[in-house]
């Protein structure tokens, strides 16, 4: 079977169709896992025709409660020139299997074969790929490309880019918290991988974007639930982990980067109409400090007003953050 014969319909109606890509058996002991790549074409073009297959391709990467639904910045991007994917790796979103834990990996490295896959199935189509990922998304994506770079110089000079959609890069707490706690938490995460995390919720940040809520957005609450999905010990020590490698300066993407925030956090409080104009999940200036350290030609742009999810923003911030994300695009 082609990958071509393969595709089907999207949960995001005409235009998107999805390609489940099987991984075979999960690290973590859960049974078989896949990836699922997303496609944005509209009805009535042809994946065959020269003037799509020439286009640059971008792929988004969700984060931890997350999943790609996006459908106006697919269309937006593909307007500007530009063939969309997405992918939802093992676990997240239309990947994750029945009886498999939401999210769970104990080791980051394990999506490098997802990631690694749809960018082998994008680019037998397009010529490069510049990945948009978010938040733990911009965590992982990063890793990935530091590891092409290191064993895999083929397929790394396939990446053209990267844009960073509030990476998290550091435990948005208090330095000396975050300092004492990574020793315990390395320890029984090892020790105790599969105990449930207590808090992390969402809070006031799901509850601004659903259209239940306060929010404009309408989405699947299974595959993103507004309270969050649940965490782990061994979840929590990779995180702490990776975030590590990236704070010491031992990843490096090789592409350039630009990275988008919202220019203030407003952490630990619940809704009110201020959290539809801040970060109410991590801290930017976190952000702005250690995206610089993924390589040597970062560019970091703040949006005046954004959410956690700049692409979710309210009208005039996600509409400056499409311009700024398309003209970065355009340059590199």
């Amino acid at each position: 079977m082609t990958v071509a014969e393969t595709w089907h319909d999207d949960i995001l109606g005409p235009g998107f169709r999805a390609l489940d890509i099987p991984l075979g058996p999960d690290p973590e002991g859960e049974g078989d896992v896949q990836a699922t790549l997303v496609r944005y074409l509209p009805d009535g073009l042809d994946a065959a025709d020269g003037e799509w297959t020439n286009r640059s391709a971008v792929l988004w990467v969700p984060g931890m409660t997350d999943y790609f639904f996006h459908s106006h910045v697919a269309k937006a991007l593909h307007e500007a020139g530009f063939a969309v994917y997405a992918v939802d790796p093992r676990k997240i979103g239309r990947a994750r299997q029945a009886g498999q834990r939401w999210h769970f990996s104990l080791d980051f490295a394990h999506y490098f074969p997802d990631l690694t896959a749809a960018l082998d199935i994008i680019t037998a189509t397009h010529p490069d790929v510049t990945p948009i990922a978010h938040s733990t998304g911009g965590l992982i994506t990063p890793l990935w490309a530091d590891h092409l770079a290191r064993n895999d110089s083929a397929r790394h000079a396939k990446l053209k880019g990267m844009v960073l959609n509030s990476p998290w890069l550091d435990m948005q707490y208090p330095r000396t918290a975050v300092r004492l706690g990574r020793p315990v938490i390395n320890v029984a995460g090892k020790l105790l991988p599969n105990l449930e995390v207590p808090g992390g919720n969402l809070g006031s940040y799901g509850v601004s974007l659903h259209k239940d809520h306060f929010g404009e957005w309408d989405f699947d609450t299974e595959l993103k639930p507004v309270s969050g999905h649940r965490k782990y010990l061994g979840w929590l020590r990779e995180v702490l982990r990776a975030q590590k490698r990236v704070q010491e300066g031992n990843v490096d993407v090789g592409v350039p980067v630009l990275t988008l925030c919202s220019t203030h956090s407003l952490l630990g409080a619940g809704y009110s109409p201020a959290s539809n104009s801040a970060d109410t999940v991590l801290d930017t200036e976190q952000i702005q400090r250690w995206a610089p350290k993924l390589g040597a030609d970062v560019t970091v742009r703040p949006i005046e007003g954004a959410r956690h999810d700049v692409f979710l923003s309210t009208p005039t911030p996600q509409a400056e953050a499409l311009e700024v994300t398309e003209g970065w695009l355009r340059q590199h």
